[in-house]
């Protein structure tokens, strides 16, 4: 009896290593196939040069030109993606200015974005205009002192002239709003961090095809951001968590009690934490 109880618990013991060992090959396997995955995901970094922008080349659209070395494709769309056709026929002096334009708009893309929410986060508590500026961001910039239109322009101005100096042909001899020759969109040689120091030419393409994909992604936000603070007239933050609660008719109220307050900021973190207290107490 007693040899009988022994060899069915050794058996069951053998049956729970099997299935440990069964359920450690799953999660391998498992693993090798999210990693494969991901591994696939991964972008292909060219090193894009001044050779895929030489004005005499003719690409017939996207993919030829990113199979001449044109940087800034990745998966899911590997060969590029043109889907309202700017590549179609083009030639490489237009293609370098395609791409001098997406990456300028991209990084002011970036900072607007950064703008947008860190302005409406620290209104009424900054050292910058204190509680003067308030309200959404698309109405941030109106509330500003002259000084202050006054030094944006010529930040901006002075950023311009650099740029045009850097990579713009001389209209005067050259064709109108083309670029030079040797210049890579975007390269201006202004590097005051040293982030490009002691860097592999891979190691740039690689930083280069980062900074072309955040731009892109921030050029999607501000739109989003944009348009929804025309719609509502309500900070972001707030306006969204009130309606992650899933009250749509607590946004509508929203806007009727804050937009166009004194102090719209204050006024709308106040109504999203009453809401948010009220949605916990099941009201």
């Amino acid at each position: 009896m007693a040899l009988t109880i022994m060899a069915s618990l050794a058996k069951k013991k053998k049956t729970k290593k099997k299935k440990k060992k069964k359920k450690k090959k799953k999660k391998a396997s498992l693993s090798l196939s999210l990693f494969s995955s991901f591994e696939s995901l991964v972008p292909t970094v060219r090193a894009s040069g001044s050779g895929v922008f030489d004005k005499s080349k003719q690409y017939a659209d996207i993919k030829e030109a990113t199979a001449a070395g044109l940087d800034g494709a990745c998966a899911p769309f590997p060969e590029g993606l043109d889907i309202l056709g700017f590549c179609k026929g083009i030639n490489g002096g237009d293609l370098q200015r395609f791409r001098e334009a997406e990456i300028t708009h991209g990084r002011v893309s970036m900072i607007a974005t950064v703008g947008f929410l860190v302005g409406e986060q620290v209104e009424g508590s900054s050292f910058l205009f204190d509680a003067q500026v308030t309200g959404p961001a698309i109405d941030h910039f109106q509330q500003t002192p002259g000084l202050v239109w006054g030094l944006v322009g010529a930040t901006i101005f002075l950023l311009e002239s650099t740029r045009v100096q850097k990579g713009w042909s001389d209209p005067f001899t050259s064709e109108l709003f083309s670029l030079n020759d040797d210049y890579v969109p975007g390269q201006w040689g202004f590097d005051p961090l040293g982030l490009s120091n002691n860097k592999t030419a891979e190691d740039m393409a690689e930083a280069r095809l980062k900074e072309i994909n955040n731009g892109r992604l921030a050029m999607i936000s501000i739109s989003g951001m944009v348009a929804q603070e025309l719609v509502n007239g309500l900070n972001l933050i707030p306006a969204d968590e009130v309606l992650e609660e899933g009250r749509g008719a607590a946004l509508v109220q929203m806007g009727k009690q804050c937009a166009g307050a004194v102090d719209e900021a204050a006024c709308a973190k106040a109504f999203e934490a009453a809401e948010r207290v009220a949605v916990a107490a099941g009201k």
